[in-house]
């Protein structure tokens, strides 16, 4: 199978952000809001990019890879059993791994919910976050989606994603979609389309590209059916901020920072090791360049970058007396900086022949570190200090 990448053309006039772009779509007006999302008629240049795309999700078994703004998703028509199968044969998913259901709007998210709706308590949520990277956990309604997509699970997990161009290619698809990240199973998840290429080219026909993302990891997942509410996985909304919402002031911690024995996942990304690269990956805390020992030698820089995809500035450095090659990928800023450029800093020294990854790790709380320390825990072959 060849795998080719549809490049949408950009908005004319450009768009202030991926959110609001009129060349893919727009909230309905006459309704309440994150109710309708609509589609521009005639079709613009850059949504009729997308009906290609579209086509295969609504008559093929084929997954399409496409952006949102937290990672890139590898979708499927979620009410259709031999889709949703095409997802975890493409990735190598364990099929007792869920998904999380996409939808483009309020309306497509209550006609899957049982007759009770959306419950209450995602009010707040609903108002403050979405669109945007956070996940709420609903009862499963009977019939509507595949069995495949929760996994055995009486819930599932759904997010309504402020990537305009994902709200409305599931608009043209007028199916919501089942979609984990878009990468072979336990690689670091992709933040631009050449990853995605990387990982699942001959496995699947489209990759969308819609650029790099802009969050980085994956949404926060929250079930407010228990009590007390939980965050079921720490992502692009931090638990400080679900504290602030009423009714969300209680809200414990609800996963580990490792892989989960036995039983069920309660949410994607509980249970398995996530996020690898191929080379072996040391979480170390309490250390900071230039001063790393390696075999017996401090690493002398040379002053040689090494220009990385997207951007990435990679350093590189020799051991003396052992010709031992060193990289050296600063994430400068603060931490959502480094959650955004995690998981390209993890595939790029891969690519350049990394044996051995040390990350030092960051001071985590209850903000999106949280987030990125989950992730390099479940990333990590060895943690020191």
């Amino acid at each position: 199978m060849e795998t080719r990448i549809i490049t949408l053309p950009p908005p004319s006039p450009p768009s202030p952000s991926k959110d609001i772009d009129p060349s893919l779509g727009t909230w309905s007006p006459s309704h309440p809001p994150l109710t309708h999302w609509t589609l521009p008629s005639p079709p613009t240049a850059a949504l009729s990019a997308l009906l290609p795309a579209a086509h295969l999700l609504r008559t093929t078994s084929v997954p399409v890879a496409f952006p949102t703004e937290t990672v890139y998703g590898l979708a499927a028509d979620a009410t259709r059993p031999t889709a949703v199968r095409g997802i975890y044969a493409a990735k190598r998913r364990p099929s007792d791994n869920p998904l999380i259901v996409h939808v483009c709007d309020l309306a497509m998210l209550r006609a899957l919910t049982t007759t009770g709706g959306i419950p209450d308590i995602y009010a707040p949520l609903i108002a403050r976050f979405w669109p945007g990277p956070l996940t709420i956990l609903l009862p499963l309604s009977e019939g509507t989606l595949a069995p495949e997509v929760t996994a055995g699970l009486p819930t599932f997990g759904a997010r309504l994603p402020a990537s305009a161009l994902a709200r409305s290619l599931i608009k043209l698809v007028g199916k919501p979609l089942a979609a984990p990240s878009a990468n072979a199973s336990t690689r670091p998840s992709p933040t631009a389309a050449a990853h995605v290429v990387e990982d699942l080219a001959g496995r699947i026909e489209v990759v969308v590209d819609g650029g790099v993302c802009e969050v980085g990891v994956e949404s926060t997942v929250v079930d407010g059916l228990s009590v007390p509410p939980a965050v079921l996985r720490p992502g692009g909304v931090s638990v400080e901020e679900i504290r602030a919402c009423e009714g969300w002031e209680g809200v414990v911690k609800g996963y580990e920072d490792r892989a989960e024995d036995g039983g069920k996942p309660r949410a994607p990304g509980m249970k398995y090791k996530h996020y690898s690269p191929r080379a072996r990956v040391v979480l170390t805390r309490g250390w900071a360049w230039p001063g790393l020992v390696v075999g017996g030698g401090v690493v002398e820089f040379e002053g040689k970058v090494v220009e990385g995809e997207g951007g990435l500035k990679v350093r590189e450095g020799r051991v003396p007396g052992t010709g031992a090659r060193v990289l050296d990928v600063d994430l400068v800023g603060d931490v959502k900086g480094v959650a955004h450029g995690l998981f390209a800093a993890l595939r790029e020294l891969d690519r350049l022949g990394a044996d051995v990854i040390y990350v030092e790790g960051v001071d985590d709380g209850e903000d999106i570190a949280a987030a990125v320390m989950n992730r390099l825990r479940k990333a990590a072959s060895e943690i020191r200090g």
